[in-house]
């Protein structure tokens, strides 16, 4: 078939449905099959939006002036609350006119490696990672060169992996803490030496830092630009109102950098989707001009939820699960039951291990393999104290039965 045949340009085809998204939407199919399955897929917090926030939305539908076009990088009143709430939260000087309000997060993620690479420019890429980073550096026609750091280093990078990955075709950086998928937080001396290293070598950095509010056990999220000034004229943040708010169905996210990368990736934006719905910029305006008690009573479930999710999962043959530190996931090795028999079927990967446990359990998880570390699951434990219980409980007795089983 010659080029001009195909139906589908190679760029687009080569990108894979959201691997979250996909066990998510699989998870509310099984349910409306009358199947009761529970889902541990999403990174979604079970909790409403609080009532400001939704209040503030209710006026901005009654006020014409958000029934029109605006500013395609956002209300001049969002870009300045945005970086008003970046001093306070993180300590990062930046100006209104170093921001550019997203539809969501994964708009700023795509729209930072679109505005920063050129074709065969490579992005160190550390795993396990999200799922959505490889495929927005390859949309941009980047390279995602991918370096792993497994639980023993408690899913961290160092330096030394990220120079051993670095190339003279090396121009960004891809950091994320604390960290999705698997809820580890650099600490403090770490993310220093990753950001002068950064420096040193002239590279871009775009740091994800959407769950900088969801920490636990008094550990901080550091931001690299605060804590290494001089990457700050060669980074990038990625932020939004999704996790901390509990606002993921209200598409507001962020991106904030150097002026000219700004008013760079703003351009782009003006000729894909223009401005972000003005309601929800209203509702966002709203969120990130209050207070943080929301995130801090959901911050109260989610630490008590961790420590269960934990605790149980650990309690499994085969399950090593390290406690997270920020996030709300876990992200347990499995590689101990595979190769194994379980059922009567032998289970060779975490991928078949996760189709498993959904057809014999009726629970959803996420296999290792959407964020580049075969041998694990991501569970989300952002749902209520009950299905959390019940949901593991499951997946303990499956396995316990499957070992009976086998014996």
């Amino acid at each position: 078939m010659s080029p001009s045949d195909a139906r589908i340009s190679r760029r687009v085809s080569a990108i894979a449905e959201s691997a979250t998204l996909k066990v998510d939407a699989r998870a509310k199919a099984l349910r409306a099959e009358g199947r009761a399955v529970i889902s541990f897929g999403a990174g979604e917090p079970d909790f409403p939006t609080p009532q400001y926030i939704v209040d503030a939305a209710a006026l901005a539908c009654a006020d014409p002036a958000n029934h029109r076009y605006t500013q395609a990088g956002g209300l001049p009143e969002l870009r300045r609350a945005i970086a008003e709430k970046t001093r306070r939260d993180s300590g990062f000087e930046v100006n209104a006119s170093q921001v550019l309000v997203t539809n969501g997060g994964k708009q700023a993620v795509y729209e930072a490696f679109a505005t920063l690479l050129d074709p065969g420019d490579e992005v160190i890429l550390p795993a396990p990672y999200w799922t959505t980073y490889p495929e927005s550096i390859r949309l941009a026609g980047g390279l995602p060169v991918e370096i792993l750091a497994d639980e023993s280093q408690n899913y961290l990078v160092t330096v030394e992996q990220l120079e051993a990955a670095r190339t003279a075709r090396t121009k960004v950086l891809m950091f994320c803490s604390p960290s999705n998928p698997t809820g580890s937080v650099y600490p403090r001396e770490l993310v220093v030496a990753i950001g002068e290293w950064a420096a040193q070598h002239g590279l871009w950095v775009i740091c994800d830092e959407i769950y900088e509010h969801l920490t636990y056990d008094g550990v901080q999220a550091v931001s690299m630009p605060v804590a290494v000034p001089a990457i700050a004229d060669r980074c990038i943040i990625v932020n939004g109102v999704a996790k901390t708010y509990a606002m993921t169905g209200w598409r507001v996210g962020w991106l904030i950098g150097p002026e000219d990368v700004v008013q760079a990736a703003t351009n782009l934006q003006s000729h894909s989707t223009s401005n972000v719905a003005n309601v929800s910029q209203r509702a966002a305006l709203a969120a990130v001009s209050g207070s943080l008690d929301a995130v801090e009573a959901m911050g109260v479930a989610f630490n008590r939820r961790r420590k269960l999710m934990t605790l149980m999962l650990n309690s499994i043959d085969g399950v090593h699960c390290p406690e997270p530190k920020g996030a709300f996931y876990v992200y347990p090795s499995v590689r101990g039951l595979l190769g194994k028999s379980h059922g009567g079927r032998v289970i060779d990967s975490s991928a078949d291990l996760a189709d498993f446990i959904l057809d014999h359990a009726d629970v959803a998880v996420v296999p290792g393999e959407a964020f580049g570390s075969p041998g694990y699951l991501r569970l989300s434990y952002a749902l209520g104290d009950e299905d959390l219980i019940e949901g593991v409980s499951r997946i303990q007795k499956l396995f316990v039965t499957a070992a009976y089983e086998l014996g």
